[in-house]
Formats: C-alpha cells, structure tokens, sequence
C-alpha cells in the first residue's frame, strides 16, 4: 500500500487492452494514490485532465448492490460463455431492479413488469 504499488497497480490498470483512459479515478483516502497519480502525468503515462475522487466507503457501496448476484451465480457452475453471462447477469439485475421499485411508477402490476422486461431484452410480447 506504498505509492510505488499504488503506481505499478494503475500503470497495469491502464495497460489494459479494454481499459479506455478514464475521466475520472475513484479511490480510497490510502494517501499513496495521489501521489502515484501525480507521478504517472508527470511522467506523461496518464493524461493530465485526470480527476481524483477521493471516497471511503464507494467502493463498499457497489460490493453490497452487487452481493446479491455473487449469491446466485456462486451456485452455477460456470456462465460458459461471455453471451450467455451478459444475459444471466442482467436478468438477475433487472429482477432486483424491480423488487427494490427502482423502475418506472407505471410498472405495478405484474403484465406490465412482464412487458417491461420483454421491452429491456428485445423479446416480442
């Protein structure tokens, strides 16, 4: 947890070839990130524009949202391909999209949740 991990850490981050450069960087108040992100667009390895944002707990709040999805998929045995884990995992998430009401006021009863999901996934009524 030093400035030279934090700064291996994110070259390796932006190595990567799905990583697009990011607007914005979340991390923790470790106080070795900064200084590694400093670095980094002094040594012109990170564009300068770059912004930091500091926050405790955010990543904590995306690891409980997503708890419930590690509990279902923990039981399979595997999503065999990277189509058939994109549809698993957004049906898991719409489900609890809608059991947490955070859908549209209209979807209330359960022919309209029916539609509304037909509607998210393409799928002919």
């Amino acid at each position: 947890r030093d400035h030279k991990a934090a700064k291996r850490f994110f070259k390796k981050a932006l190595r990567s070839f799905h990583v697009s450069m990011p607007r914005v960087i979340t991390v923790d108040k470790n106080p070795a990130y900064p200084v590694a992100i400093e670095e980094l667009k002094k040594e012109k390895k990170m564009l300068v524009g770059i912004q930091i944002r500091r926050i405790k707990y955010l990543n904590n709040i995306v690891e409980q949202d997503h708890r419930f999805i590690k509990k279902r998929v923990r039981s399979m045995l595997g999503l065999k391909s990277f189509r058939t884990a994109t549809y698993i995992l957004s049906g898991i998430e719409v489900m609890h999209m809608l059991k947490k009401k955070q859908v549209y006021r209209e979807v209330k009863s359960a022919q309209s949740r029916k539609e509304f999901i037909h509607q998210l996934f393409g799928l002919a009524s």
